[in-house]
C-alpha cells in the first residue's frame, strides 16, 4: 500500500477484534496511521507533495535566468536585424539616389555634347557658306581683272589702230611729204608711202 504500510501492519489489524480488540491491534493501527501522519519512525515531517527541494529551486532559478537571457538576445537579435534592415534601406535609396544623379549627370552631359555639336554643325556650315561666297567672289573677281586687263588691251589696240589710221588718212590727205628729225636732218622715207 502507501506511505510505510506494511503487509504486517495489515495483519496485525485484521487479527483483532474491532478497533481496539483483545490483543491491542487497533491501538497499533492507530499508532501506526499518527506516526505516518506526523512522520513518525524518525522520518521527520510528512514532506508536502507541492512543495519543491533545493536543487527544483536552484533549476527553476537558471531557467527562469536562462529564460531572460534568450528573451534579451532574441530582442537583441531582432533589433540587430531592424537596425541591419534600416542600414539597408538607407544605402539601397542612397544607392538609387547616386543612379539617378549619375544618370541625370550624363543626361546633362549628353544633351552639353549633343548642343555643343549642333552649334559646331551651324558654324560649319556658315563657315563653309562663307567660303563658297568667297571662292566665288575671287572667282569672280579674278574674271573681273582679267576682263579689266583684257578690256584695257582691246582699248589700247584700238588706240593704236586708230592713231595709225588717223595718221595714215592725215598722210594720205596731205601728199607726199619728208619728216625731218629733230637734228635738222631729212629721216628715212617710209617705205610704200
Amino acid at each position: 500500500m502507501a506511505d510505510g504500510i506494511t503487509t504486517g501492519d495489515l495483519a496485525l489489524m485484521r487479527d483483532g477484534d474491532g478497533l481496539l480488540g483483545n490483543n491491542g491491534g487497533g491501538l497499533i493501527f492507530i499508532l501506526a496511521i499518527f506516526f505516518m501522519m506526523f512522520g513518525g519512525f524518525n522520518r521527520g515531517p510528512m514532506p508536502n507533495p507541492d512543495a519543491a527541494t533545493q536543487t527544483q529551486v536552484n533549476q527553476g532559478f537558471t531557467n527562469q535566468q536562462l529564460q531572460q537571457i534568450s528573451l534579451s538576445s532574441e530582442r537583441n537579435n531582432y533589433e540587430t536585424a531592424m537596425l541591419i534592415n534600416q542600414q539597408t534601406n538607407n544605402i539601397l535609396q542612397q544607392n538609387n539616389t547616386n543612379l539617378i544623379n549619375a544618370i541625370q549627370g550624363f543626361n546633362q552631359v549628353n544633351l552639353n555634347i549633343q548642343n555643343q555639336t549642333n552649334v559646331l554643325a551651324q558654324q560649319i556650315q556658315a563657315v563653309d557658306a562663307k567660303l563658297s561666297a568667297c571662292c566665288c567672289e575671287i572667282k569672280t573677281q579674278m574674271l573681273q581683272n582679267r576682263y579689266e586687263d583684257e578690256r584695257a588691251a582691246n582699248v589700247a589696240l584700238r588706240n593704236d589702230i586708230s592713231n595709225f589710221q588717223q595718221s595714215q588718212y592725215l598722210l594720205g590727205q596731205t601728199g607726199r611729204w619728208v619728216g625731218w628729225a629733230g637734228s635738222g636732218t631729212q629721216a628715212t622715207p617710209a617705205t610704200g608711202a
